[in-house]
């Protein structure tokens, strides 16, 4: 029996060093940890179960049967994240440089089997060059079965994709399907083809960040949601998003114990929007006075700031965050922030989540670029997300709701559950300075008779009380109050149901 025992010991030492001591050291030299080592950041000290780590290829073209290696460059098992059980695949660069093989896409299915029929959130690192090409289509076809696998727990349960490596070719797709993207700054890339094929077929001379570096997919491209400076600040952030997800689309939101009283009032909220309604104040500053502790998780930081989405907590429970942002573009809607607004409201809604949002928007952005580009659909994108969602909805307006985004910002009409304004709101078709222009064109010449007649429109619509005689605001609540107002209505809407007639699935302005 010693002899076994020492067998085992032996073989799990040989698959534990991947692709030997010399491919390690090279993984280290880059700044980025092995695949195993990922793992012990991300998952709670001594909770990892591995599997298959004896699994390897079958493959005997081009001299692939005089070389093998235990675990076929992934690494698969499952463990915990503050006590919670997740799934998780790490690609293995030291092995194959993580390319997928047969084999390797069925240790990949395995593990998404295993958090589908359990329930659990599935957390993907991704460190590979794309498929194996010895393998041919047996590797396509191990794609297939991964991207499948994908849509299938797709808003069932909660599912994470890390870059921490070079993502490319197939490799991209399923993390393109899941719910949220992390990279790793100058360490990480994703790309369908990279900058040598680039080169051949359109004669660009492009680098591979320049191509698809965290950079560019935080800011231009919106495929990552976030981007660190190394991977184990990435990691610790995966695990600090974990916290506010539920378990899966039926299982109760996670409640953490918080001193934060909710009926807390921040009197300094009563200044923070300024005389001068032309005039920016931060956003952020009333999201982090409203939610437990100022802890609020930021999605799409850098892309499209004119709208903060993320994740906070009022009483311990997470709630989705949506507010313009009146320092960036007047916080007005474009093709960008309604897109990006709009796939955070679908998460929540998938997986029951209320969604809070503040508004202060002064409409659509105008002109031929955002036309062209199809800020209809996109708009609506946000419109028909709002709309389709059955969660808690609560909105706070806090200054400028204009025009038909008044209507989308979560709106009484799209079926916003409880509706607040600010005293300082102003519910309108437009601005008082265009709705003057455009009501008494012919009197444009005379300045004093102008200036009467905004000052009149002023009066008439520059505050919440025609919506609100109207039945549109619920209540015009104090500035102060709002952490207590919202921190109500949340107890008040937390066991919502609402009916939605039978359909096979929505279709969403795609």
């Amino acid at each position: 029996m010693k002899e076994v025992l020492a067998e085992l010991q032996k073989r799990r030492g040989e698959a534990a060093m991947g692709g030997g001591q010399r491919r390690i050291e090279a993984q280290h030299a880059r700044g980025k940890l092995t695949a195993r080592e990922r793992i012990e950041v991300l998952l709670d000290e001594g909770s990892f179960e591995e599997y298959d780590m004896f699994v390897q290829h079958r493959c005997t073209d081009f001299g692939m049967d005089e070389m093998h290696y235990p675990g076929d460059g992934v690494v698969i098992g499952c463990g915990t994240i503050n006590g919670r059980t997740v799934y998780v695949f790490s690609k293995d660069f030291t092995v194959f440089g993580g390319s997928l093989s047969e084999t390797h896409a069925k240790k990949i299915m395995k593990i998404q089997d295993m958090a589908l029929q359990n329930r659990a959130p599935i957390i993907g690192i991704f460190d590979a060059g794309g498929a194996r090409i010895q393998e041919g289509v047996a590797a396509l076809g191990g794609y297939g079965e991964v991207f499948w696998r994908n849509t299938q727990a797709s808003g069932v349960i909660p599912q994470i994709s890390v870059i921490m490596g070079p993502c490319a070719g197939g490799d991209v797709y399923s993390p393109a399907m899941t719910d949220f993207i992390f990279m790793v700054r100058d360490t990480s890339y994703m790309f369908v083809t990279g900058p040598d094929v680039v080169k051949t077929v359109t004669n660009e001379t492009v680098t591979a960040e320049q191509l698809g570096g965290a950079s560019i997919h935080t800011t231009k491209s919106s495929i990552a949601d976030g981007a660190y400076d190394n991977d184990v600040e990435a990691l610790l952030q995966v695990r600090r998003v974990v916290d506010f997800l539920p378990m899966n689309n039926q299982a109760p939101l996670p409640e953490l114990d918080v001193y934060d009283d909710p009926a807390r009032l921040d009197m300094s909220l009563d200044s923070l929007v300024p005389d001068n309604p032309n005039k920016p104040y931060d956003m952020k500053e009333l999201i982090a006075k409203t939610v437990d502790e100022g802890d609020f998780f930021e999605i799409q930081e850098s892309f499209a700031k004119n709208i903060v989405v993320g994740f906070g907590r009022v009483e311990g429970r997470t709630v989705g965050i949506i507010g313009n942002q009146p320092m960036v573009l007047a916080g007005v809607l474009d093709s960008d922030a309604s897109r990006k607004a709009a796939r955070f409201v679908r998460f929540c809604d998938c997986f029951g989540i209320p969604i809070v949002t503040f508004v202060d928007v002064p409409g659509f952005l105008p002109g031929t670029a955002q036309e062209y580009g199809g800020l209809i659909k996109h708009g609506a994108k946000l419109l028909f997300a709002y709309g389709e969602a059955t969660v808690p909805k609560i909105t706070v307006i806090t200054r400028k709701a204009y025009g038909g985004a008044y209507d989308v910002m979560s709106s009484k009409h799209v079926r916003g559950d409880i509706n607040y304004a600010w005293p300082s709101a102003e519910i309108a078709v437009m601005g008082a300075k265009g709705a003057v222009e455009i009501l008494y064109r012919s009197e444009l010449g005379d300045t004093q008779k102008i200036a009467a007649r905004t000052k009149d429109y002023e009066d008439r619509f520059a505050n919440p009380f025609v919506a609100a005689e109207r039945g549109y605001i619920d209540e015009v609540i104090m500035p102060h109050a709002t952490r207590m107002r919202i921190s109500r209505a949340l107890a008040m809407l937390r066991h919502k149901q609402q009916e939605t007639p039978w359909r096979k699935h929505d279709n969403i302005p795609l």
